[in-house]
């Protein structure tokens, strides 16, 4: 139809209208039915997505309760065993860490479903960058590949790359939980730092936007180089001064396989959350999720693979080693 006035349609294209809430709680619905979405729907989501997200702080602030979810990495039936045993949005508020993309097998179908949930309940579903939410590991990792398999050309990845660069890079909850995918930076020493970052690009090589989607924490005191390339490594003192200097409890991230699904570090000022079980369908780790409560207690809900369909064990062979 026409335009309307400039104040509705502003409003309109930030957030779904009421008329439009059937529409995409089909398109959930298809998703979680692991169906294909058509090509037209997913563009119209991710120009929805954009408009929504870009709208949003560097770092996000998020309400207890919620449940934490770190990388996923398009293992599409493993995030359903989690919603199983989590619950499903609405009912439960997610906050996703990133790393939807790249090395398992459904990085579309599982990227599409947590963008639909995001625009469909954008007060109950926060998702943040990860390290992997880039053009240029995308391209090597899977995800670029996947798309042109499915969609047999480069449009629907160009689609969700440009969305990639409006995600917020951290949330915290209730001011006391920060929750960067990777870790921390040495050009950042405050939230405020992180809020006056421009965000709106692709990863870089170097600087506080690459610390903050590729760092992790280590043994060794003080910053340090990584083995990964990019970002740094950070010991406990600096946790524990970035925690005090916020007024911080603790900082919750993902980025890095741990076996468990989960691991404390720094005494307990630092804690992972990996949520892909038997990552790269070979890793024989345990997942889990971080459940906060309205009382912000944390508690780690562990989960194993759903049960293995045939293509996901022809994958095993091909997947690259990359720090396994």
């Amino acid at each position: 139809g026409g335009r309307g006035g400039r104040g509705r349609e502003t409003r309109k294209m930030t957030r779904l209208a009421s008329e439009e809430y059937p529409a995409y709680d089909s398109m959930v619905a298809t998703l979680l039915d692991h169906k294909f979405l058509p090509e037209k729907e997913v563009l119209q989501l991710c120009e929805r997505a954009r408009t929504l997200i870009s709208e949003e702080s560097n770092v996000r602030s998020v309400r207890a309760p919620v449940t934490v979810v770190g990388d996923i990495h398009g293992q599409f039936h493993d995030m359903m065993e989690m919603f199983r045993m989590g619950g499903y949005a609405p009912d439960t508020n997610y906050l996703f860490l990133g790393d939807y993309v790249d090395r398992g097998y459904y990085s579309v179908e599982t990227v599409t479903l947590v963008v639909a949930l995001k625009v469909r309940y954008p007060d109950r579903v926060t998702i943040i960058r990860g390290n992997h939410e880039s053009r240029q590991i995308t391209q090597v990792y899977g995800f670029y590949d996947e798309c042109m398999r499915k969609y047999g050309h480069v449009g629907i990845w160009k689609a969700f790359t440009d969305l990639f660069d409006y995600m917020p890079l951290t949330a915290v909850i209730e001011n006391q939980i920060f929750c960067p995918h990777g870790g921390l930076s040495p050009s950042i020493d405050s939230l405020d730092d992180v809020r006056k970052i421009d965000r709106f690009q692709e990863v870089p090589h170097e600087g506080p936007v690459c610390d903050l989607v590729w760092s992790d924490p280590d043994d060794r005191t003080g910053w340090g180089m990584s083995p990964r390339g990019a970002g740094y490594t950070f010991g406990q003192d600096i946790t524990e001064q970035f925690n005090h200097a916020n007024g911080l409890k603790l900082i919750a991230r993902a980025h890095q396989l741990v076996m468990e699904g989960y691991l404390w570090h720094h005494d307990q000022g630092l804690v992972t959350i990996f949520s892909a079980p038997n990552y790269c369908y070979r890793c024989g780790n345990q997942a889990s999720i971080m459940e906060v409560s309205d009382d912000m207690t944390s508690e780690f809900l562990q989960f194993d693979p759903a049960p293995r369909r045939g293509e996901e064990q022809q994958s095993a062979k091909r997947c690259p080693d990359y720090f396994l």
